[in-house]
């Protein structure tokens, strides 16, 4: 009889600093899709290397400051950073980040400017990434892993920003509002979205 995988309760654990380099080759591999990573690495051969190390620095920086939650052997991930008080930038991030991303550093540079610019005013936790492997898609892992936070977010609202018009549905079904999205200089649109309280 075949197993019914999806009938599984994942198995969610904290992610530690041996972790990094898979978990930021995973978001890199399931990213890979999106419009976004497009603009911000035209060249496709380059891909895939630079986003899995531009995703490295914010993947460490969470180790130290964040948190991330991993499913069982590694098919599913979500990163977290609180925002409920002063959060410190990545050690040396503009060194950092102009050696990773290379010539298209002032794309990642825009994005960040985008970012910053709607990030809510009041405490909250920011999703900063929920990534699921390509070949474990449409499985329940990145709801598994949203209600697993939701849980423990002690009446503090989540914020993150979805890429994808099917990401921000996921997101929708479990309870965040979309606020008025913005775009990149090529067109590729990001919607704020909050989960109340």
């Amino acid at each position: 009889m075949k197993q019914q995988t999806w009938a599984m309760r994942p198995v969610i654990r904290h992610a530690t600093a041996g972790d990094a380099g898979r978990v930021a080759e995973l978001i890199a591999t399931a990213f890979s899709g999106l419009r976004v990573m497009h603009y911000l690495v035209p060249e496709r051969r380059e891909r895939h290397r630079v986003m899995t190390a531009n995703f490295r620095i914010l993947v460490d920086h969470a180790v130290e400051h964040g948190e991330i939650h991993l499913i069982d052997d590694g098919p599913a991930v979500a990163v977290w950073f609180p925002r409920t008080a002063p959060l410190p930038e990545p050690p040396d991030y503009d060194r950092r980040l102009a050696e990773t991303t290379g010539e298209w550093v002032e794309r990642f540079r825009v994005l960040d400017e985008l970012f910053e610019a709607n990030h809510p005013a009041e405490p909250y936790h920011h999703l900063a990434f929920l990534a699921v492997h390509p070949d474990r898609q449409n499985e329940g892992l990145g709801s598994a892993l949203l209600r697993y936070q939701h849980a423990r977010l002690g009446g503090v609202p989540a914020y993150l920003e979805a890429s994808d018009p099917r990401n921000r549905d996921l997101y929708a079904r479990h309870g965040y509002r979309q606020s008025e999205p913005f775009a990149l200089p090529d067109g590729t649109l990001f919607w704020p979205m909050r989960r109340p309280a």
